[in-house]
């Protein structure tokens, strides 16, 4: 794999010792400004930021990323690759970056819900009770832009559980839109750069790591902004099955658990399902159909996908 070329650029403010915690912010596209700002206003030097733009080539977009850099309360450092090279390689690339004991991974459109935060974590870090530290996240409950409610709701069904809920799955309700790492963790059990484009990653890096390290799940939820459109969620899961299949090979027990794996197996058995995915698309963009249909169309359409990349 070719390594792209990494321009930094740092803010005034640097630390006065080795940070307790790094806040980790890959990027695409994405602009992270708003979440940069949120947690500057509650960090200090004991924390770091750095952000990783995994080859956007928006000069407007890196003008602004600079400025909110300079204008942090904490030391920030904005690495800007001359190329994408996936979701993947951004987080291995930030983490080795980072020289904090403790990482924090947060997508670029997330905000933190509480002021204390970032306290929360480092208390548990201190408390040294995992290795693994999942917040969650949360999306807003009242409906947004028509074309962005089915990723609302979706979320809001499988996703935005409380702790309890998802320490009871383990290693199957784990995403890295914010995950604490112990960085030891990450050195031992990097994720997978064989993953390409969007989906199943952290899936399966979960389901490597917490098969030796304490993963903990707690309640210190991040809000999801960035919700997907209906035409993106399409393509993103038309286009992921080579990722979904890497992650069945690898855990097969996992992915043999899941509804999806059931629905993808049972469609390659039966090949006039490709015939149904004009049917389904349309299903899924009409926003006059009932939610819970065309929630379903999606998934059907996902899984009839799917079956292009299993072998």
């Amino acid at each position: 794999m070719s390594v792209p070329a990494i321009i930094s650029h740092s803010s005034p403010i640097t630390a006065q010792s080795t940070p307790i915690l790094s806040v980790l912010i890959p990027f695409f596209r994405d602009d992270p400004t708003p979440l940069l700002q949120a947690l500057s206003a509650q960090a200090d030097q004991s924390i770091a930021i750095w952000l990783y733009d995994d080859g956007t080539q928006d000069a407007a977009l890196t003008q602004r990323v600079s400025q909110a850099v300079d204008a942090a309360n904490c030391p920030v450092t904005l690495l800007t690759a001359s190329a994408n090279k996936g979701r993947s390689y951004g987080r291995n690339h930030l983490f080795k970056a980072a020289n904090s004991p403790w990482v924090l991974f947060l997508d670029a459109d997330m905000l933190p819900l509480t002021r204390d935060f970032l306290s929360l974590y480092t208390d548990y870090i201190r408390a040294d009770e995992a290795d693994i530290i999942f917040g969650g996240f949360k999306v807003k409950d009242e409906p947004g832009q028509a074309d962005t409610e089915i990723h609302r709701v979706m979320s809001i069904a499988s996703d935005c559980a409380d702790a309890a809920e998802r320490q009871a799955l383990g290693p199957k309700n784990v995403a890295s839109s914010n995950l604490c790492i112990r960085k030891t963790v990450l050195a031992d059990t990097p994720f997978d750069d064989g993953f390409t484009g969007w989906g199943w990653e952290d899936s399966e890096w979960a389901a490597r790591a917490a098969k030796t390290y304490r993963l903990l799940h707690i309640d210190n939820p991040a809000l999801h902004l960035g919700l997907e459109t209906t035409d993106t969620l399409l393509r993103r899961f038309k286009t992921s099955g080579h990722n979904y299949d890497r992650f069945t090979k690898k855990h097969p027990a996992i992915a043999k658990s899941l509804p999806l794996y059931r629905w993808v197996s049972r469609l390659k058995k039966v090949p006039a399902h490709k015939w149904l995915r004009p049917l389904l698309k349309a299903v899924v963009r009409r926003p006059i159909m009932p939610i819970g249909l065309r929630i379903k169309a999606l998934k059907l359409w996902r899984a009839s996908w799917y079956t292009e990349d299993m072998s």
